[in-house]
């Protein structure tokens, strides 16, 4: 059986708008990358406050299952 996260899918990115910390150039950073380079200078440009998926994504109670994602949510 193979599995592939449903968070991964194309269809349910989200990007973000960060400024490069070198030149203030405006970065898109989508929801699968970390880090970006920035496009006008090549500096790196991180996502602030990465989280785990089951912060923001639709399907981590689906993909962990009711108790592992309760437990992860403090919830148990």
């Amino acid at each position: 059986m193979y599995f592939k996260c449903p968070g991964q899918d194309p269809k349910n990115l989200r990007v973000a708008l960060y400024k490069c910390p070198n030149c203030r150039a405006e970065v898109e950073i989508f929801s699968d990358e970390a880090k970006v380079k920035c496009p006008k200078c090549g500096e790196m440009v991180y996502r602030e406050g990465i989280v785990s998926c089951i912060a923001w994504c639709a399907s981590a109670r689906q993909c962990l299952g009711e108790e592992r994602w309760q437990a992860l949510q403090g919830k148990s």
